[in-house]
């Protein structure tokens, strides 16, 4: 399994965060399992940056111009795609979910790699625009960002960042028009087209209803419909789809649940607002954010309260459980100077422990577990007593996978001598570390202190069985390794 390319730069490293998000994001979609995730997302994006730095090293065309390729998340996203198709020409296709594989030996697969007039007119178009433009266009359409920010991040006037969006849209209607003129079809389709293209410059028109037919029966005329009509909301399912191929409107789905983790419901900034109104949306922003870190708040209060009850097993359903395993970006990092990732978690953490066998502990209280108090402190009231037997209920291996300048990548893996129907594991860290993207768990982090939690589809370890997970985190000055390692408030040793 290859390793993470290393960012060359500050900015290169910011982007990496951004980008391994949604690599990540789309490799669960595509594999069966959340190994196979993992090494395919890892293969895609190590291939994807080569090919990146390969086109910004080659040869100019023309005056202070490059060859005309994809921004780098969609990028990476076809890279994913490739890489998965390679893996089922090479016999791996067992890693992939079903309906991929089905996909990849189909005809729609071959569009995509085909002779370029009958690729989707969404790719045709998106490549045909210059990279900004093409990057705002992304950004605002299918990662959902807010407009404030990707304006801040692409260097725009957020007071006419609306307006430039729209220009971009509708040269994204010109492009992809054009290219549906260029596309070989037949003299039915050809007899729509300027209908079409009418149709859809206006929110107002009615679809005359042969036309409407048509396009229900005609793939090619209905997706070149989706591209050119700016109004309604067709626009970023069509760049997903079109894009990306396979998967991509579930992939569209995960990063609009995404944002809405780390901003809220109602897209701060959305980028439907009309010129004049950025102000606006980034007031909302401001709110949403000052409403998270009240949230947070409360959170600390409700766990210092509960770690105070006489009894405390309940205290530790406090979070709900995730319903879906895919990592969050961040949708608002400042450049760092290192790849450090949002603190974020795809999903609220789950705390129950319910999963793992509790010693008796005659006239004790229950589940009682120290980081039930805000964590980060240094102090310990109590601790779950050594099993009887002297054995360690579990024990731990931390792997540095790699390491870059202010950033690192790490696996745990975690050895349980019980069953357990759910698990969390938490450590502290000596130096300042800060962990970002996690894979197969959400994670959370007070000072020093991080809990990784199961997620839904990896609860479940036999006695004698493993439970593992990785991350990306960011260090300055030393990066030792972690300590205090326990899985359910029961202290884990170091593995041999």
């Amino acid at each position: 399994m290859p390793d993470l390319p290393t960012p060359q730069d500050a900015t290169e490293a910011a982007l990496f965060s951004e980008c391994w998000d949604a690599v990540l994001a789309y490799a669960d979609l595509c594999t069966s399992g959340s190994t196979a995730a993992a090494q395919l997302g890892r293969e895609a994006f190590a291939h994807g940056i080569r090919e990146a730095r390969d086109a910004d090293a080659g040869p100019v065309r023309g005056i202070a111009r490059r060859p005309a390729r994809l921004p780098r998340i969609p990028l990476l996203l076809t890279s994913v795609r490739t890489t998965a198709a390679a893996w089922e020409e090479e016999g791996q296709g067992h890693k992939l979910d079903p309906d991929l594989r089905l996909w990849l030996n189909s005809d729609k697969a071959a569009r995509y790699t085909g002779p370029p007039l009958q690729r989707p007119l969404a790719l045709r178009g998106l490549r045909d625009l210059q990279q900004a433009d093409a990057e705002l266009l992304w950004f605002t359409e299918v990662e959902a960002l807010p407009l404030s920010l990707v304006a801040r991040r692409l260097g725009l006037d957020p007071a006419g960042a609306a307006e430039e969006l729209q220009q971009v849209r509708t040269l994204f209607r010109d492009r992809c028009h054009r290219n549906h003129l260029d596309t070989p079809m037949d003299a039915r389709c050809r007899s729509y087209a300027r209908l079409l293209d009418a149709v859809t410059r206006s929110s107002a028109a009615e679809t005359p209803g042969d036309l409407s037919r048509h396009l229900a029966t005609c793939v090619q005329c209905a997706e070149a419909a989706a591209c050119l009509r700016l109004h309604g909301g067709a626009l970023p399912g069509a760049l997903a789809g079109g894009v990306i191929g396979w998967g991509g409107l579930a992939y569209l789905e995960r990063r609009r649940r995404a944002a809405e983790v780390r901003l809220g419901p109602g897209r701060p900034g959305s980028a439907d607002k009309a010129a004049g109104e950025p102000e606006d949306g980034e007031q909302k922003a401001r709110v949403a954010r000052n409403g998270l870190l009240v949230a947070a708040v409360l959170v600390s209060v409700l766990a210092l309260g509960v770690s105070l009850m006489p009894f405390g097993g309940g205290g530790d359903d406090l979070g709900a459980p995730g319903a879906d395993r895919q990592p969050v970006a961040d949708p608002a990092p400042p450049l760092p100077s290192a790849p450090s990732l949002p603190p974020a978690t795809s999903k609220p953490a789950d705390r129950t422990t319910q999963g793992t066998k509790q010693p008796e502990k005659s006239g004790k209280p229950e589940g009682r577990n120290r980081h039930t108090e805000p964590q980060g402190t240094s102090s310990s009231t109590e601790r779950p007593e050594p099993d009887e037997s002297g054995e360690p209920a579990c024990r731990v291996e931390y792997d540095l996978v790699n390491q870059w300048p202010d950033g690192f990548q790490a696996t745990v893996t975690v050895t349980s001598a019980e069953s357990l129907d759910s698990w969390r594991v938490a450590w502290s860290f000596r130096d300042g570390q800060k962990v970002g993207q996690m894979w197969d768990a959400s994670v959370s982090q007070s000072g020093s202190r991080v809990t990784a939690t199961a997620a839904d589809y990896n609860k479940s370890v036999p006695a004698g069985g493993d439970l593992a997970f990785g991350f990306l985190g960011s260090w300055h000055g030393k990066n030792s390794p972690p300590y205090d390692f326990e899985v359910n408030g029961h202290a884990c040793a170091k593995g041999s």
